[in-house]
């Protein structure tokens, strides 16, 4: 199969070689990111991108210092909703409603019991979730650049309070959770690039119910 073939070629680069992805390549990966399932259709976060090279070397150091970071194509940076409220729950129903062209009694009910649920939790626990959500999208776009032949570096090494602030976040509502870095491996740079894949074996990891 194509994709698991895609899929045992990509790694974690740990070193990239500055060149740049082509847009089209970034979009898809994007678009991949945006398609993921989300619990209720909220999609509680964003994705910033960051092209900017004085942005990303504001970051580095605040990143173990991890050279990915600057010498990636794109920057991408998985924000989570800082918490659920009423305006943020309705503005996605209210959006669902408008695309599909009608209103069902059963998703407006659904609605309610959202209202009457997430607001009222602590914004800890709503972030929490929230940033469980990202991660989901951040996983379809770690997939879609392996299909773009693209490489892309998950990184959680990072002191979210300080990338906060470099990039506003806290202002518009948004809490950092995860980045990943697009580009191409330098292959002359990386000490894991001829490395064999190591995983558990599917023995190990699944235990099937019948």
């Amino acid at each position: 199969m194509e994709l698991l073939n895609k899929l045992n070629w990509r790694y974690a680069a740990k070193a990239m070689n500055g060149k740049k992805v082509s847009q089209d390549k970034i979009d898809n990966i994007i678009e991949a990111a945006r398609l993921a399932p989300t619990s209720s259709g909220l999609q509680p976060f964003e994705i910033i991108v960051v092209k900017n090279q004085e942005i990303k070397e504001q970051i580095r150091p605040i990143a173990w210092n991890q050279s990915v970071i600057t010498d990636c194509s794109h920057l991408l940076i998985f924000a989570a909703w800082d918490t659920y409220t009423e305006d943020r729950i309705n503005y996605m129903f209210d959006l669902t409603n408008e695309i599909r062209g009608f209103k069902n009694e059963g998703w407006e009910n659904y609605r309610q019991q959202l209202l009457k649920m997430y607001p009222q939790q602590d914004a800890e626990v709503n972030f929490n979730h929230a940033a469980k959500q990202a991660y989901i999208a951040f996983s379809q776009a770690i997939i879609a650049a392996a299909y773009e032949g693209v490489d892309a570096t998950p990184l959680e090494g990072f002191d979210p309070d300080k990338l906060d602030e470099i990039l506003d976040l806290r202002a518009k509502g948004l809490r950092s959770a995860v980045m990943l870095p697009i580009g191409y491996r330098d292959t002359d740079k990386d000490w894991l690039v001829n490395l064999v894949k190591v995983r558990k074996s599917t023995e190990d990891l699944v235990t099937v119910i019948e």
